[in-house]
């Protein structure tokens, strides 16, 4: 089972807008990654987010792209300062990859305690449009299979 935990795409300013959407260099930077996505073969059959306004879009842009089947649906827990454990429990009943649209510092956070077990430093830095992908092995371990930032991608 893989998860890929996904930062939102770069998001407007409060002061611009309250629900802080996401900017247009926020959609190009998550449309080109849902296309890299898409020709690396990434599906997945659920895509959680937090119910945030670029989460959501983000979530909704990619699911469209890699989970063309996928329940797209908005999860307690996955707001920026939330801890994770409710994420952390799901996960341990799936069996299918899912994507996880959501925010920094919570992200990082995630990553290092799938890894780890602990929270503590985070292990790797997200930036907004940035996907790291997990793998659970047979023994119910975790390791980082891959990571992407928006720079790295070509727009195409």
């Amino acid at each position: 089972m893989k998860v890929y935990l996904t930062q939102h795409g770069e998001a407007l300013a409060k002061e611009f807008d309250p629900e802080r959407p996401l900017s247009d260099t926020g959609r190009g930077d998550v449309a080109t990654l849902a296309q890299h996505l898409r020709a690396s073969g990434v599906t997945v059959a659920r895509v959680w987010h937090s119910g945030k306004t670029r989460a959501r879009q983000t979530a909704e842009v990619l699911a469209a792209s890699i989970g063309t089947a996928a329940v797209v649906e908005a999860m307690e827990g996955l707001g920026p300062k939330d801890s994770g454990d409710e994420l952390l429990r799901s996960l341990e009943s799936m069996t299918d990859d899912v994507l996880v649209a959501g925010h920094q510092p919570f992200m990082g956070r995630c990553v290092t305690r799938l890894l780890t077990g602990r929270e503590e430093r985070p292990l790797v830095e997200f930036r907004p449009g940035s996907v790291a992908c997990l793998e659970r092995d047979q023994g119910g371990g975790w390791t980082l299979q891959w990571m992407l930032r928006p720079e790295l991608l070509q727009k195409q």
